[in-house]
């Protein structure tokens, strides 16, 4: 009855993560999905860099390539971490505390939350432009580290609301349990890369370095500005980890 449970519970994750269709008829629940963000973002990041080779092929000029893959990233998810990132860079800059989450529930896109929005897009742009590593590796990397980001800061800072789109999570998060497997599928993708590309083991292993310390310093430094953690913030740390750490890997792969 177990693998029923857990195939559900993977298939809730899908649908609440991903716009991808999952037949209704199979069956779906939403209890626990945090525990299986990174894998997730494996499989979306795959399918990207899937993507990115095609483009490839076809001959399309780099920077073309890689805004077309930032943006479908995006339709991937819905936009659900890149609108977090927004709301959380609006209430990022409202000085009274209190106004914060104030800020971050306004429904119209204020103008730091725009300007993070280029930001994220620019960086992400840039470094897949320049990036020397292989895509098929680093896409899905990126994205298992910035989902296990969030899983972190889910389990380890409070929840400033008492409701919203990721007060659950809180709440059915099972630990230590949860963060063992979460923290397995982005360990796992990493010696799955350091066994397949041995001759550049020091660019693999520094890059799933950065992915692993912008994780947790962007919760960190959310935690520190909020004093907690909301949906929104989790989307933050996301995108916020899979461009810096895109950053980190064009920088480190032309040296």
């Amino acid at each position: 009855m177990r693998p029923v449970v857990w195939g559900r519970s993977f298939l809730g994750a899908v649908l609440f993560y991903t716009v991808l269709p999952v037949p209704s008829a199979w069956g779906s629940q939403f209890h626990r999905v945090a525990r299986w963000a990174p894998l997730v973002g494996l499989g979306l990041g795959m399918i990207l860099a899937g993507i990115a080779l095609g483009l490839d092929g076809l001959g399309m000029p780099p920077l073309t390539r890689s805004a077309l893959v930032v943006i479908l990233g995006w339709g991937l998810t819905g936009g659900l971490h890149l609108d977090g990132a927004m709301d959380t860079a609006d209430g990022w800059m409202v000085g009274e505390p209190q106004r914060r989450l104030a800020a971050m529930q306004d429904s119209r896109a204020g103008a730091f939350g725009v300007m993070a929005a280029v930001a994220i897009a620019l960086l992400k742009c840039a470094a897949l432009t320049e990036l020397t590593l292989n895509r098929f590796w680093a896409l899905p990397m990126v994205a298992a580290w910035g989902r296990w980001g969030q899983v972190v800061a889910i389990a380890a800072y409070p929840y400033l609301k008492p409701t919203g789109k990721g007060a659950f999570h809180k709440r059915s998060l099972q630990l230590p349990q949860d963060w063992l497997l979460s923290t397995g599928t982005v360990l796992g993708w990493s010696a799955a890369h350091v066994y397949h590309a041995p001759a550049t083991v020091w660019l693999t292993v520094a890059s799933h370095s950065c992915g692993a310390l912008f994780a947790l310093g962007s919760g960190w430094i959310i935690q520190q500005r909020f004093g907690g953690q909301t949906g929104d913030t989790y989307g933050a740390i996301v995108e916020w980890t899979e461009a810096l750490t895109l950053v980190a890997i064009a920088t480190l792969s032309v040296h």
